[in-house]
Formats: C-alpha cells, structure tokens, sequence
C-alpha cells in the first residue's frame, strides 16, 4: 500500500480542510440567524415626548403678550381674555422662528410670517401651525400640539 493515498477511512488535508470550512461557515449562518430572531423580538419603539403640556396659570401671561416657551417651541398668545398657541417650527426645514416687528422670522433660510403665521416670503410652503389650547382642571392652560386649529380659534375664558 502506498503511503500516500488514502484509505476508506482517512481523511485528507483537503478533506479536514473543507469540513471545517463547512462547520465555520454553518457556525456563522446559525449565529447570524439566532441574532437576526432575537433583534425581531425586541420592540422598535422611538420615544417623543407628549403632545400635551401645561403652560401654566392663565394670569402667568400680561394681557397682550406674546410669550416664547422654548421647551416646547410654540408662542402663547395672549390677547385680552383670549389665548391661542402657535408653532415655532419653521414649515421650511423645522428651524425654530423668532419674533419680529411684524410677525415671526426663520433665521435658517429668511421665510417670514405675519402675526397670524401666515406666509409672506421665503421658502416655507405654508402657514406656522395653530395649536389647540384649553383650560385643564387646575385651571392651567393647556396645549395640544398633536391637535391643530384654524387661526381664528381662541380659548376665550
């Protein structure tokens, strides 16, 4: 019998070789497999934060103010016995708007807004969003920003 020929019953260097080629590339599927079931079973949840907040004591606001709550990037508007919220996110690209002489102005691209949020230059598409505003049960104003309104909806107390 020749040495180097194998019998029945050996195996060559070729043969470990790719049987452990074998093993390590089914190992990897395996692994790769178990991982891709456990990240399934775990939830894909994104937290936000609420879409309601309180914005404190009616008497918080002089009558005709304009208050900036910067937290929550929304104008309080307060005008004689009325209160109307309204979105500080720019429609262009969602910059924070600030106040000016006549209305609101984006810093990041130059859309301007009247005091009613509408549109009057720049690249924002639309109006600045109203949000719904109500007396909560402590007698605290409280806004909805997951609720819009139309302009001409006040909280009249």
């Amino acid at each position: 019998m020749n040495p180097s020929t194998p019998t029945e019953n050996e195996v060559t260097r070729r043969g470990f070789f790719q049987l452990t080629m074998g093993w390590i590339a089914g190992s990897f599927a395996a692994a790769a497999t178990a991982v891709a079931t456990v990240r399934f079973l775990v939830p894909n949840v994104v937290f936000e934060p609420a879409q309601r907040f309180k914005a404190g004591a009616p008497g918080d606001y002089p009558d005709g103010s304009v208050t900036f709550l910067e937290d929550e990037r929304v104008f309080l508007v307060r005008r004689g016995n009325t209160f109307r919220c309204l979105s500080a996110v720019c429609t262009h690209l969602g910059c924070t708007v600030n106040r000016s002489e006549k209305g609101y102005h984006c810093p990041c691209h130059g859309s301007t807004f009247n005091a009613d949020g509408n549109v009057e230059s720049g690249p924002a598409p639309r109006a600045l969003t109203w949000f719904l505003v109500t007396l909560s049960k402590d007698n605290r104003l409280l806004v909805d920003k997951g609720e819009s309104v139309a302009s001409d909806k006040y909280l009249i107390l």
